[in-house]
Parts: C-alpha cells; structure tokens; sequence
C-alpha cells in the first residue's frame, strides 16, 4: 500500500510540477494572463510548486526503504523520472497540440521504461 501512495503522490506532485514549469507558457491564450509581467508569472509558478512539495515530500519520505518504505532511493528517483516524462507527455499532448511527438521521443520514453527495469531487477 506505501508503494502505491508513493506513485500517486508522486504523480500528483508531478502534474503539479508541469504545470508550475511549463503551464505558464499558455496563458497568453487566456485573458487574465495576456498582460502578466514576469514578476507575476514567476508568483504563480511558485504558488504551483508549493503543491508539487506537499505531495513530494510525504512521497519520498514515505516510500523510502530508510523509512519503512519499499523503495531505495535510486527507485525513487527512478519511479519519479518516469512518471514526470508521462505526466509530460499527456501535458504535451493536451496543452501543446501543436507539438509533435515523433518516433525519437517514444524510442527515448521506451529507453527509460527499460531503465525502470534495469533499476528495479534483481540480479
């Protein structure tokens, strides 16, 4: 069960980081964001990202093995990678629909579910 409260914090965490990140790279297209100055845009960024920490944070400390938890810390900073490449991914896909997602970009999201793999296997 702390597995998977792990994933989805982490996922919380990171739809919320994407949208702290990148997110403001739309709001010309709405009409209280036309006119913000950077100032105001760096605020909200901020103001997002404070949600990405209330869910990283209790995530990591949680789903470390040094905690209780099921995951190394390479494991969770794998499980993090992987979900923050999906979580911007379907971003992309739903904000960004003039952005192609080409053969390149899904061979590299495969090469890193192979390392998700490699990381997790017992040898």
């Amino acid at each position: 069960m702390k597995g998977i409260k792990t994933i989805l914090f982490l996922t919380i965490s990171n739809t919320f980081m994407t949208f702290a990140w990148y997110g403001h790279l739309k709001f010309k297209d709405f009409s209280w964001g036309k006119n913000l100055g950077m100032l105001s845009i760096i605020a909200i960024s901020w103001g997002l990202a404070f949600f990405e920490y209330l869910f990283q944070v209790p995530a990591n400390e949680g789903g470390f093995k040094g905690n209780g938890g099921p995951f190394t810390l390479v494991q969770l900073k794998t499980i993090q990678e992987a979900i923050t490449l999906t979580v911007f991914m379907v971003f992309t896909l739903l904000f960004f629909k003039d952005e192609k997602i080409g053969w390149n970009h899904l061979l590299g999201f495969l090469l890193i579910v192979a390392a998700v793999f490699v990381i997790f296997k017992k040898w």
